[in-house]
C-alpha cells in the first residue's frame, strides 16, 4: 500500500505541477500557447501512466478512483488513501508553483468562460469520455494495455485542445482543487469536484452494463 500511495502522491503531484504550471508559464512567456497547455497536459498524463502505471494503477484522480471503486477494481479504504494523498499532492504541486512563480494567472485554476452550467455540463461530458477511454484501454479483458497511456493521454490532450478556453477541462477534481485552494480562486471550485465525479461515476455503471456477463 505504502509503494501505491507513493506513486499516487509523485504522479499526481507530477501531473499537476507539469499541467498548471504550463499555464503559469504561459502567462508570463506567452511561448506555450493554448494547444501547448493542453499538449503538456496530454505528454504529462501519458508519461505518468507509463511510468507507475504496473505500481498504483496511475488513478492521479479522485474522479477515475472514484469510478474504479463503483467498478469493483479497488476497494473502499484504498480508495480513500488514494484521494487524500491525490488531494494532497494536488496541493503540494500548487504551492510549488506560487514558491516558484508568485501568483500568476492564478497558478493555472480552473473557471467557467461562460456560465457555471456550461461549464458543468463539459466537465461532466469530457470526464465521462475520459473514464470510459480508460476502462477500455486500461481495464476491459480483450485490451491492449501495453498502449493505455497514448490513448489516456491522447484523450486528456484533446479534451484539453477544444474545450480547456471555456471551462478549463479539469476532468479531476485533485488538478482543480490545488490550485483553487492555494490561489485563494475558490468561487466555481465545487463545479469541477461535483462534475466530474459524476461524469466518471456515470461511465462506471454503464461500463459496469455494458460488459457485464
Amino acid at each position: 500500500m505504502k509503494k501505491k500511495l507513493i506513486s499516487e502522491f509523485l504522479g499526481t503531484y507530477f501531473l499537476v505541477f507539469a499541467g498548471t504550471g504550463a499555464v503559469v508559464i504561459d502567462d508570463i512567456t506567452k511561448s506555450l500557447t493554448h494547444v501547448g497547455v493542453a499538449l503538456t497536459f496530454g505528454l504529462v498524463v501519458m508519461a505518468l501512466i507509463f511510468a507507475f502505471g504496473h505500481l498504483s494503477g496511475a488513478h492521479f484522480n479522485p474522479a477515475v478512483t472514484i469510478a474504479f471503486l463503483i467498478h469493483g477494481d479497488i476497494n473502499k479504504r484504498e480508495a480513500i488513501n488514494y484521494i487524500i494523498i491525490q488531494i494532497i499532492a494536488g496541493i503540494a504541486a500548487s504551492a510549488t508553483l506560487l514558491g516558484l512563480f508568485g501568483n500568476v494567472a492564478t497558478l493555472g485554476t480552473t473557471l467557467p468562460r461562460g456560465s457555471w452550467e456550461q461549464s458543468f455540463i463539459l466537465e461532466l461530458i469530457l470526464t465521462f469520455f475520459l473514464m470510459m477511454v480508460i476502462f477500455g484501454s486500461a481495464v476491459h479483458g480483450k485490451a491492449v494495455k501495453s498502449f493505455a497511456g497514448i490513448a489516456i493521454g491522447a484523450t486528456v490532450g484533446l479534451e484539453a485542445m477544444f474545450a480547456g478556453p471555456i471551462c478549463g477541462a479539469s476532468m479531476n477534481p485533485a488538478r482543480s482543487i490545488g490550485p483553487a485552494l492555494v490561489s485563494g480562486t475558490t468561487q466555481h471550485l465545487w463545479v469541477y469536484i461535483v462534475a466530474t465525479i459524476l461524469g466518471a461515476s456515470i461511465a462506471a455503471g454503464i461500463y459496469k452494463q455494458l460488459h457485464e456477463k
